[in-house]
């Protein structure tokens, strides 16, 4: 059968508009250089011009240079025209791309909204409330235990007012009291003077001692 009706082609890779672009561009580079070639021949026909006189060697010269700036107008539309292309196939590669992130951001987002609800599922709030009303109940236990071992017993009661009331008289007496009529006497002491000799103490027999009680033994 491949025979008769032979065997069809194997299919190629699609277009990839990256590379189409590349071609693109490339075709108007090469383009581009001739347009700069033909700017160069253009200059010197206009030189030779300027240096003629008015003839049919002048006219020559002439028809040259338009037949140069008519390719080259020619080479100019080419060139803005694959240009053109050049950019409108970069637009659509740009919106292809921009299609595709947003397909991956879409996609990466319905992950999250899957881990999401499976997350939620393992989290009760009835038992988060449960369990913030347990501890609440527990930091009040904890306090009236507190409160309970700082109280105070074995003191009779006093009322608050008489004790007052004797602190302002206290604070009155010890104002009134204060005395230091002491420290007046002790400054106008006099002074034992340097030189004197120290009272000297006696035993039961006469004997002078010192302050151990031993017998002093006189100087010869």
């Amino acid at each position: 059968m491949n025979r008769i009706f032979g065997r069809g082609k194997p299919k190629g890779p699609p277009p990839n508009l990256s590379d189409c672009i590349g071609g693109v561009d490339s075709r108007a580079e090469s383009i581009d250089k001739k347009i700069s070639r033909l700017d160069v021949e253009l200059v010197k026909y206009k030189d030779q011009m300027k240096k003629m006189r008015d003839g049919p060697s002048k006219n020559m010269v002439k028809q040259k240079a338009m037949r140069v700036l008519k390719q080259k107008r020619m080479y100019e539309g080419q060139r803005d025209q694959l240009m053109q292309q050049s950019f409108n196939m970069e637009q659509a590669n740009y919106t292809i791309q921009t299609l595709k992130d947003t397909k991956t951001t879409v996609d990466a987002m319905k992950v999250a909204s899957k881990e999401m609800k499976k997350a939620y599922k393992t989290v009760k709030i009835d038992q988060i409330e449960e369990l913030q009303d347990n501890l609440e109940d527990m930091m009040e236990d904890a306090s009236e235990v507190q409160d309970a071992l700082s109280r105070s017993y074995g003191t009779p009661d006093i009322d608050e007012d008489d004790l007052e009331a004797e602190l302002d008289a206290l604070g009155d007496e010890l104002l009134f009291d204060e005395d230091s009529s002491y420290l007046d006497e002790a400054s106008t002491a006099p002074s034992i003077p340097d030189g004197m000799p120290e009272d000297k103490s006696t035993n039961r027999d006469g004997v002078l001692v010192d302050e151990f009680g031993l017998p002093q033994i006189p100087a010869t």
